[in-house]
């Protein structure tokens, strides 16, 4: 495994921090969720994945390491984050890539399937692919009316929203994480979706012929799985979407070692 290589970029959205292990194998970019960081990924950085890849993690516009936006109206919507995504891709001279993401990632991911011609395929966790207005169709309870949508976060909200997408233990930098980020990011976000600036998700899969991978724990309580299967993917992988037994809204953390297995199969399919 290649060590990582840290650095910040210049994108029209603000200075992004990247990490590129900077291998030899198809470009895999991976996406974090609503008020986190590029740190949830380790644990593929640090797996066999990046022996079949050249992992690409970073933190999105108002996360982590990378600068607040510049114009938050314009960076802090679907549309904005999947072209800061595309732009920072450019940046690194990536034409072509698998990309994976989570939650809110897996999200950018599929706006991306329109917007980045260079996708070979897309690995979406913790994501239902929604129509337009139709958080309630994917979603348990409302997300636009709880923490992922508050611009201002209390020391013990943080707490619970650690909590929520991660599970216990909470990570210590996680917590941090959502503490960082921009609290205009999660209001503009939410009011952006509330008023349809986003593409209908569902057609947007279920048109797509780019291979897709579905991977979720089977008790995560922010969504709703049978939802998530039912919709009918223009390319779902091997057939189905996956459920890793007994774990919640970070199987790649919390399973890490099933996760990776599936997700490297899905790398090793793309690329036979």
């Amino acid at each position: 495994m290649s060590s990582l290589r840290h650095r910040l970029v210049s994108t029209s959205h603000g200075l992004i921090a990247v990490e590129d292990d900077g291998g030899a194998g198809v470009p895999f970019v991976l996406i974090h969720g609503n008020s986190a960081c590029r740190s949830v990924f380790v644990r593929q950085a640090e797996s066999e994945l990046a022996r079949k890849a050249r992992l690409i993690t970073f933190d999105l516009p108002a996360h982590g390491q990378s600068d607040d936006a510049l114009e938050p109206a314009r960076s802090y919507t679907l549309h904005g984050l999947a072209d800061a995504t595309i732009e920072l891709l450019a940046e690194l001279g990536v034409s072509e890539a698998v990309v994976l993401g989570w939650s809110l990632g897996g999200h950018i991911g599929i706006e991306m399937l329109s917007r980045f011609r260079g996708i070979r395929g897309l690995v979406i966790t913790g994501t239902p692919p929604i129509p337009k207005g139709g958080f309630a169709e994917g979603f348990v309870g409302s997300p636009h009316q709880s923490l992922p949508s508050r611009r201002h976060l209390s020391h013990d909200q943080v707490d619970a929203f650690a909590r929520m997408i991660f599970g216990d233990p909470v990570e210590p930098f996680l917590r941090e994480a959502i503490a960082r980020t921009d609290g205009r990011f999660r209001e503009q976000l939410f009011q952006s979706a509330l008023a349809g600036e986003n593409v209908d998700q569902r057609l947007a899969v279920e048109g797509s012929r780019v291979p897709i991978a579905v991977i979720n724990g089977s008790a995560d309580p922010l969504i709703k799985l049978d939802y998530i299967d039912s919709v009918a993917y223009g390319n779902l992988w091997d057939g189905r979407c996956h459920r890793l037994k007994g774990v919640g809204h970070a199987p790649f953390w919390r399973a890490a070692s099933e996760f990776n297995a599936v997700v490297g199969r899905f790398l090793d399919d793309l690329m036979a």
